[in-house]
């Protein structure tokens, strides 16, 4: 239903009811002399007038209604609300958002419709649970907040004019636009790797190495991290760089070689206090690669393959020691057992049938003799 809202009536002594959500103001003289609620029947007077007002929509404060706020009885049936400079006022009816209100002085009439108003104070920072709620919904207040996302995996802390105030955990936040300077540092909790490469190292015996690091690391104190240190992640690798090259140099380069995969430990154990300062734990330390100088490189070469070829004339003659022991005891079973000699000798033609079509045997002894004689000759 439509109001008129300034609506004025003037009447020569006429009687005057002021209809179901009406408010009646009478003037005298542009005096306020009465205000009527809904219901009420007055008689107006030669010399009065008389205003109605709808009681669903704001009474305008102008310059004269301003003053009027000073009677009592009119102030009563409204809401008056100041907003100062640093505030904001914001109108809800049956518990949904209307309309918000900036500096000035505003006046509602009491009504039915369950209107409500909260005030907050821009000078606070942070926007109050209550309205958070409403600026996740509503895109056109955001030209009075501004939103901040903290992912699952993050921590923040909250600075107002480059001062710490406090530290925030995961979830979405809401800053008044105002003078202040609202910032958010944030910090990433989850495991992280960082290389450090192409570390140049004498070693005790003055082999120049050239090696490289992993190290898995995680931020545990987000304010130690970014509010005591600069910049942690820079310190952290300078930590690692130097525990890596103070380390390695107490070793000779066989040393290295061969407990390349434990150091990483010994790294690990050397940084964690001072690690912890920085608001990291460093979980795991590992030597990725032990880089040689090109002459090393070919000394261990050389190395090598004399260690294969030892190897493998050992092989070789551990296969002919073996070999000439199966003959030994082959030859001792023949002189025990004239029948294997037999069959050795059979072995033997069957050998030779293989290659020979033809073969003549005398029979004046030694035919094994014979056979190998044969059998030399074919060859």
């Amino acid at each position: 239903m439509k109001y008129n809202l300034n609506k004025t009536r003037k009447i020569m002594k006429q009687l005057i009811r002021i209809k179901t959500y009406e408010i009646g103001l009478v003037f005298k003289d542009r005096k306020l002399v009465n205000v009527l609620s809904e219901g009420a029947r007055y008689w107006l007077k030669w010399s009065e007038n008389i205003e109605l007002f709808s009681v669903f929509n704001p009474f305008e404060l102008t310059i004269r209604n301003t003053i009027l706020l000073e009677n009592e009885q009119l102030r009563s049936t409204l809401n008056v609300y100041e907003v100062k400079e640093n505030e904001l006022l914001f109108k809800f009816r049956n518990g949904l958002f209307q309309e918000v209100y900036q500096k000035g002085i505003y006046a509602f009439w009491k009504n039915p419709l369950k209107e409500t108003f909260e005030l907050a104070d821009t000078r606070i920072s942070e926007v109050p649970k209550s309205l958070s709620e409403l600026f996740k919904s509503n895109i056109v207040l955001n030209n009075h907040m501004a939103r901040f996302e903290v992912l699952s995996y993050e921590e923040a802390l909250l600075f107002e004019d480059e001062q710490y105030i406090k530290t925030l955990n995961s979830g979405t936040y809401f800053f008044w636009r105002s003078n202040k300077k609202v910032e958010l540092k944030k910090s990433d909790l989850r495991q992280q790797m960082m290389e450090i490469n192409g570390q140049e190292i004498l070693t005790q015996d003055k082999a120049n190495l050239r090696i490289n690091m992993d190290a898995k690391y995680a931020v545990i104190d987000t304010k130690k991290a970014l509010l005591e240190n600069k910049n942690f992640e820079k310190m952290l690798y300078v930590l690692l760089q130097t525990k890596l090259r103070a380390y390695i140099g107490q070793f000779t380069l066989d040393q290295i070689l061969e407990n390349k995969s434990n150091m990483g430990e010994e790294i690990l154990k050397a940084v964690k206090i001072q690690a912890e300062n920085l608001g990291v734990e460093v979980s795991q330390a590992q030597i990725r690669d032990v880089i040689l100088p090109g002459d090393v490189k070919e000394i261990m070469a050389q190395v090598l393959v004399a260690q294969k070829r030892a190897q493998a004339n050992t092989i070789t003659r551990r296969e002919e020691t073996a070999a000439t022991r199966s003959l030994l005891n082959t030859a001792k079973l023949m002189e025990d057992n004239s029948m294997l000699f037999q069959l050795k000798e059979m072995e033997y033609v069957e050998k030779i049938a293989d290659k020979i079509g033809e073969i003549t045997v005398s029979g004046n002894g030694g035919m094994v003799k014979q056979l190998k004689e044969i059998f030399s000759v074919k060859n």
